[in-house]
């Protein structure tokens, strides 16, 4: 029979196992398609499709790790390591919050979850593109920094177009992955 113990210890094992892999899958869709912004030499990518699949399927401190970690080492193995503490902290919080306000939704309804995601992709812009904006406005001023805005909101919609539906086909080919959400 298994203790209690034994089952903390596994779960800490797949936690620290989920943030690996999640970083890494961050790292891959942050560096597959890259799309230059000229003006603040940043870039547009896919990391937020990873990231909001992180939030909705493992919760709220799995994606402010994974989202972090991964759009950092991105930024780092890219080219773009200057961008690295600022990305973690862009991502990190923008994971953490769509996961905290899906979480916070109850998730019981269809037109709960809508309204879910709607808010979390509301939050994840503004917060993902505001700290971009402020950045790049003190680096490289207001008006380059501007020029990234359209981007960011892209990348935040094909994070909720493509992240959700992979959610939901994670979530019905194992349902047991909700017990997983941290």
């Amino acid at each position: 029979m298994e203790n209690q113990t034994d089952r903390s210890k596994q779960n800490l094992a797949f936690r620290i196992a989920a943030v690996a892999v999640l970083t890494a899958l961050t790292t891959v869709c942050t560096m597959i398609i890259r799309v230059p912004v000229t003006p603040t030499r940043g870039y547009i990518n896919l990391a937020d499709v990873a990231i909001f699949f992180t939030a909705l399927t493992f919760g709220p401190f799995t994606a402010l790790a994974a989202g972090g970690l991964g759009t950092a080492l991105a930024d780092i193995l890219g080219g773009y390591a200057q961008w690295a503490p600022i990305t973690f902290f862009a991502h990190g919080i923008q994971g953490m919050a769509i996961g905290m306000i899906f979480r916070a939704s109850g998730v019981d309804s269809r037109g709960r979850m809508i309204l879910a995601l709607i808010l979390s992709f509301i939050a994840a812009t503004v917060i993902m593109a505001g700290i971009y904006f402020v950045t790049g406005g003190l680096m490289y001023g207001f008006g380059a920094a501007a020029t990234e805005i359209p981007g960011n909101i892209l990348q935040n919609a094909a994070g909720v177009i493509v992240g959700f539906p992979l959610y939901l086909a994670v979530k019905k080919a194992y349902p047991p992955i909700s017990a997983y959400r941290w």
